[in-house]
């Protein structure tokens, strides 16, 4: 973990892995990172040790902006790094996480399902056969595995309210398609690397296509906004 000043007021930690680390293995080790030091900043700034007007994370990086004091600030991350670093499971273990969310979800067994977002989601998306011919199983398969994982969101981006939702074992990694689509409708149910994702808004896109869902992901007139935002847990379930 890196910290830069940006500005008068702010501060980015960077949590990219180390050059050398193989990409699928590097966006999980970057997403638990992320979300491990999303998490301990929100519990600090609740206990009243961290004063911020916005903690930001993105795919990489965790913003915090509005500190009347960035120098010391900066010193509580440094000590609480170990704390964060803890929390933080290597790559392979993350993977075993990923496969016990899927095998929790499936028994009943983890977290209340009372706390998870449930998103309704049509399976027809023409991407679907593709991911199933990557993943090496039947179009069903893929449905069984996306209604039995329980995802979290990770951090937002791309577009306001576009959830990326982590979850996913590392192998199950899939690539962006090679030409862009110039227009995705709202509410696609997709999937590129090792996330999963739903496009709150039309435009374009990359990401593999599996499904639909007719929830409202962003609704400027709401509070908050953005219906998934970082730390939700989700859960899809057929339409």
């Amino acid at each position: 973990m890196r910290i830069r000043q940006v500005g008068a007021h702010a501060l980015l930690l960077d949590c990219t892995a180390p050059a050398d680390t193989p990409e699928a293995v590097a966006d999980i080790r970057e997403a638990a990172s992320v979300e491990a030091w999303r998490a301990e900043l929100w519990r600090r700034r609740e206990r009243g040790d961290l004063i911020a007007v916005e903690i930001v994370p993105a795919a990489r990086t965790v913003l915090l902006d509005g500190l009347p004091d960035p120098t010391t600030t900066a010193e509580q991350l440094t000590r609480w790094a170990s704390v964060v670093t803890a929390a933080t499971t290597s790559p392979n273990q993350a993977d075993e996480d990923a496969q016990a969310q899927a095998d929790n979800a499936t028994t009943g067994n983890g977290a209340d399902d009372a706390a998870d977002v449930v998103v309704p989601v049509t399976f027809d998306g023409p991407d679907l056969p593709a991911v199933a011919e990557h993943w090496g199983v039947d179009v069903p398969a893929v449905r069984h595995r996306l209604t039995n994982t329980r995802f979290r969101v990770a951090f937002c981006g791309f577009a306001p309210g576009f959830p990326y939702l982590t979850g996913l074992p590392a192998e199950l990694a899939l690539p962006r398609l090679a030409t862009p689509r110039p227009r995705v409708p709202a509410g696609s149910v997709a999937l590129a690397g090792p996330y999963a994702g739903i496009y709150p808004g039309a435009s374009p896109g990359g990401w593999q296509v599996v499904g639909r869902t007719d929830l409202v992901l962003f609704d400027v007139a709401a509070h908050p906004p953005a219906r998934l935002g970082p730390g939700t847990t989700v859960r899809m379930a057929a339409a």
